[in-house]
C-alpha cells in the first residue's frame, strides 16, 4: 500500500482518504501531508530518484517555491490553498494535462460547489460577475531516461481560500471559499480530486483518449469559437479555437487555415467571429 500519510496533523486526510480508497486506485495509501515545502513537484521528483512508486502523492498546505508554466511563480501561502503532486510512472501521454484538470474541475464541483471550467492548456476559471477566475492550475513535468519517458509529475494548485495576492495574481484569482460563499472541507477536495483522476488516467491507459477529450471540451466552452492571442518568436498572433486534437494541442483557425498550438502562453480575448 505505500507509505501512509504523513506530517503534525493527518487525520483530517487520513479518514477521508480511507473512506474512498475504493476509488482512488492507485493513489490509495501513498500520500505524504508536509505541513510546508518548497515545491510539492520537486518533493515528489525526490521521492521518485529515491524510487518511490506510482501513484506516490505529495500535499502541502503551504508552498515556499511553487511554480506554474514557463517558471511562473504559485502564490501558495499557508492556510489558503490545496497544493497537490501526483507520480506517474505509466506510459506518458500529453494529453495528462487536460486529464488533471478535468478531475479538479469535477472535484470542485462536487466537493467544492463550483460550476468550474477549463482553459487550455492548464487553468481551472470560474465566472465571476462577467469576469473568469482562476482557481486552480496544472503543471506537468516528464523526465526521461534516454529517449524514454521514466515518470510525469503532476501537479495541481488550488485556491481555497482568498489570499493577500500580489497585485499581478489578484486581478484575475479566486478562490473556492471566495465564490462559492461556504466553507469548504480540504480533505474532501483532494479525494475527490485524487479519485478523478484516477480514473481519467484509467482511460489514458486503455487508449480511450477520445473519450477523456470529449469531457475536457464539454468543460472547455473556450476551447471551440473563442478568439485567443499569443506569441510566434516576436509576432502577436491571433485567431480563433476550434477545440483539441489527440495530442492535446490546442486548434486555432488563422486567416482560413488551422494551425496547431502545443505550448506557449495563449490569452483568451473574447468570442470569435
Amino acid at each position: 500500500m505505500g507509505r501512509p500519510v504523513s506530517g503534525p496533523s493527518p487525520g483530517p486526510f487520513e479518514a477521508r482518504l480511507r473512506d474512498a480508497a475504493s476509488r482512488l486506485g492507485p493513489f490509495a495509501g501513498r500520500v505524504h501531508h508536509h505541513p510546508r515545502v518548497g515545491s510539492t513537484n520537486d518533493v515528489a521528483a525526490a521521492l521518485a530518484e529515491e524510487g518511490a512508486p506510482h501513484g506516490t502523492v505529495v500535499v502541502a498546505d503551504e508552498q515556499t517555491a511553487g511554480r506554474g508554466r514557463h517558471g511562473n511563480r504559485w502564490f501558495s501561502p499557508p492556510g489558503s490553498g490545496l497544493y497537490v503532486s501526483v507520480l506517474l510512472r505509466t506510459a506518458s501521454s500529453p494529453v495528462l494535462t487536460l486529464a488533471a484538470g478535468v478531475a479538479v474541475a469535477e472535484a470542485l464541483g462536487r466537493a467544492g460547489g463550483l460550476a468550474a471550467t477549463l482553459e487550455w492548456p492548464n487553468d481551472v476559471v470560474v465566472e465571476d460577475a462577467g469576469r473568469r477566475r482562476k482557481v486552480a492550475g496544472i503543471l506537468a513535468e516528464a523526465s526521461t531516461v534516454g529517449d524514454r519517458v521514466d515518470r510525469v509529475v503532476v501537479g495541481m494548485g488550488v485556491n481555497l481560500r482568498d489570499g493577500a495576492w500580489p497585485p499581478e495574481v489578484a486581478l484575475r484569482a479566486g478562490s473556492v471559499e471566495g465564490l462559492s460563499g461556504r466553507p469548504v472541507d480540504a480533505a474532501a477536495l483532494l479525494a475527490e480530486m485524487l479519485a478523478g483522476l484516477a480514473a481519467r488516467c484509467r482511460e489514458v491507459e486503455s487508449g480511450r483518449v477520445a473519450a477523456l477529450l470529449r469531457r475536457w471540451e464539454a468543460l472547455a466552452p473556450s476551447s471551440r469559437g473563442a478568439a485567443v492571442e499569443w506569441s510566434a518568436g516576436q509576432v502577436r498572433r491571433r485567431g480563433v479555437t476550434e477545440g483539441v486534437d489527440e495530442h492535446g494541442a490546442l486548434i486555432v483557425r488563422v486567416d482560413g487555415r488551422r494551425e496547431r498550438l502545443s505550448g506557449g502562453e495563449v490569452r483568451h480575448v473574447g468570442p470569435g467571429r
